[in-house]
C-alpha cells in the first residue's frame, strides 16, 4: 500500500468534517433549508472577501467568474490592460479576447511580479483602458503581484478586476480597503472543497458598470445571480452539496481565525522555500513568492516529467510540473488550504529521497532541519 498526498495546487485535500457535510441527504434548492445554508455561507464569504457587497456563488470553476467579470463589466471593442506573468495571465487575455474587447497585454517574466510604476505609465499612455486585469497570485508561477499597491492607481480609473483563485483565503485581500473592484476565486483551493464552485464579489462602481455593459451574458449575469440571491436562491440549479460544504470549510475558517490561516499559510510557505534553499536548489519567485505553492527550479538534467511521475507512482505524492517554457524544469509544491506542518515535512523528505534517487548529491535531513526551524514556530 502506498498512502496518497495530494500537494498540488488545486485541487487540494479535503476535511473529514467538509466531506461530511457534503454527504448529506439531496435537498431540494428551492426550499427554506437550502436557502438558511446558503445565507449562511454567503454572510461568511463577506469577511473571507473583505466587502459589505454581495459574494456571488456559481456552479462553475474559477474561470467561470474570470468569464463571469468580463462579460458583465464590458462592451465590445473597449479597451483592457492584461497584466500577463504566467498562464492565467494568458487565460485574462484569451477570455477578453474571446468577448471583443481590444486587450494592452503587459507581458512580465516568469517568476516576477509586475512593477507598480509600469502599469502607472500604461495607464498615462493608453487614457482609454476601462479596465486592468491582473492575477493576485499567479498560481502557475508561484508569484504574487503587488495589487494593494495596483489598486492606488486604479482606484478613481479603470476596474481594477482581480484574479484571486490562489490568494483568498491564503492572505489578506480586502477588497474594500483595497479598493479592489472585481475580486474572484475558486472551491478547490483555500476553500478545502472539490471543483465546482466560482465566486466572485463587485465594488459598487463596478455593479453601476453592470448597468451599461453590453457583451452578451446568460448564465453567467452578475445582475440576474444577484437578485435571486439576495433571496436565498440561485438563478439555476446550484452544486447544492458543494453549498453544504462550503458553509462547513468557511465554519472551519472562522474557528480558526482569519488571522490565524494567513499565518499559517506564510508559515508553511516561508518553511517549504527555506528546505528547498537549503537543499542548494533555486526557487521560481524567490523576490515575490505566493504563500499558495512554492515553484522549485530542478537541478540540470533531470526530467521533470519523470521526477513528477517517480513522485505519483512510487511515493504516492502528487506535486505539480512547470507549464509551457517551464515544463521539465519546476515542481510545485503546494502549501494550500487544508495543509499542515507535517504535510510539509512529508513534501521535503519526498523530495530529498526522488532527488537522491535522480543521482544528485543530497545529505538526508538538510531540508528538513531548515523547515522543522520555521515550522517550530506554531509550537511556541
Amino acid at each position: 500500500m502506498i498512502k496518497q498526498y495530494l500537494l498540488a495546487p488545486g485541487p487540494t485535500p479535503i476535511p473529514n468534517e467538509v466531506v461530511r457535510a457534503m454527504d448529506q441527504t439531496m435537498i431540494h434548492h428551492r426550499t427554506p433549508q437550502f436557502s438558511k445554508a446558503f445565507a449562511e455561507a454567503r454572510e461568511e464569504l463577506k469577511a473571507l472577501f473583505g466587502t459589505k457587497n454581495d459574494v456571488l456563488v456559481l456552479a462553475s470553476s474559477g474561470t467561470g467568474a474570470m468569464e463571469a467579470a468580463v462579460a458583465n463589466l464590458f462592451s465590445p471593442g473597449e479597451k483592457v490592460l492584461v497584466v500577463n506573468g504566467g498562464k492565467f495571465g494568458e487565460r485574462w487575455m484569451q477570455i477578453s479576447q474571446a468577448f471583443g474587447l481590444e486587450v494592452v497585454q503587459l507581458k512580465v517574466e516568469w517568476g516576477k511580479a509586475v512593477k507598480p510604476d509600469v502599469i502607472e505609465n500604461h495607464l498615462k499612455v493608453y487614457p482609454d483602458i476601462q479596465g486592468v486585469l491582473i492575477q493576485a497570485s499567479e498560481t502557475s508561477t508561484t508569484t504574487l503581484h503587488p495589487v494593494r499597491e495596483i489598486a492606488q492607481l486604479t482606484r478613481n480609473g479603470p476596474l481594477l478586476i482581480v484574479d484571486g483563485v490562489t490568494a483568498v483565503g491564503v492572505l489578506p485581500v480586502p477588497m474594500d480597503d483595497w479598493n479592489i473592484d472585481v475580486l474572484v476565486t475558486g472551491s478547490q483551493k483555500a476553500l478545502m472543497l472539490p471543483p465546482g464552485l466560482g465566486f466572485i464579489a463587485l465594488s459598487d462602481r463596478a455593479w453601476g458598470r453592470t448597468e451599461k455593459a453590453k457583451l452578451p451574458r446568460f448564465y453567467l449575469d452578475l445582475r440576474l445571480e444577484r437578485k435571486n440571491q439576495q433571496k436565498g436562491s440561485t438563478a439555476f440549479t446550484p452544486a447544492v452539496s458543494l453549498i453544504f460544504g462550503l458553509r462547513a470549510s468557511l465554519q472551519m475558517m472562522r474557528e480558526e481565525g482569519l488571522e490565524r490561516v494567513y499565518a499559517r499559510h506564510e508559515r508553511l510557505a516561508r518553511a517549504t522555500r527555506a528546505a528547498a534553499t537549503a537543499l542548494g536548489l533555486r526557487l521560481l519567485a524567490p523576490d515575490n513568492p505566493s504563500p499558495a505553492a512554492t515553484g522549485i527550479m530542478l537541478p540540470g538534467g533531470i526530467d521533470g516529467d519523470k521526477l513528477l511521475d517517480y513522485f505519483r507512482e512510487r511515493m504516492g505524492i502528487t506535486f505539480a510540473e512547470g507549464q509551457d517554457q517551464l515544463r521539465g524544469k519546476i515542481i510545485r509544491i503546494a502549501h494550500v488550504g487544508y495543509i499542515g506542518a507535517f504535510d510539509v515535512l512529508v513534501a521535503i523528505g519526498a523530495l530529498e529521497m526522488a532527488l537522491k534517487k535522480f543521482g544528485q548529491p543530497v545529505k538526508f535531513g538538510q531540508g528538513i532541519a531548515a523547515a522543522q526551524e520555521i515550522l517550530m514556530e506554531s509550537l511556541d
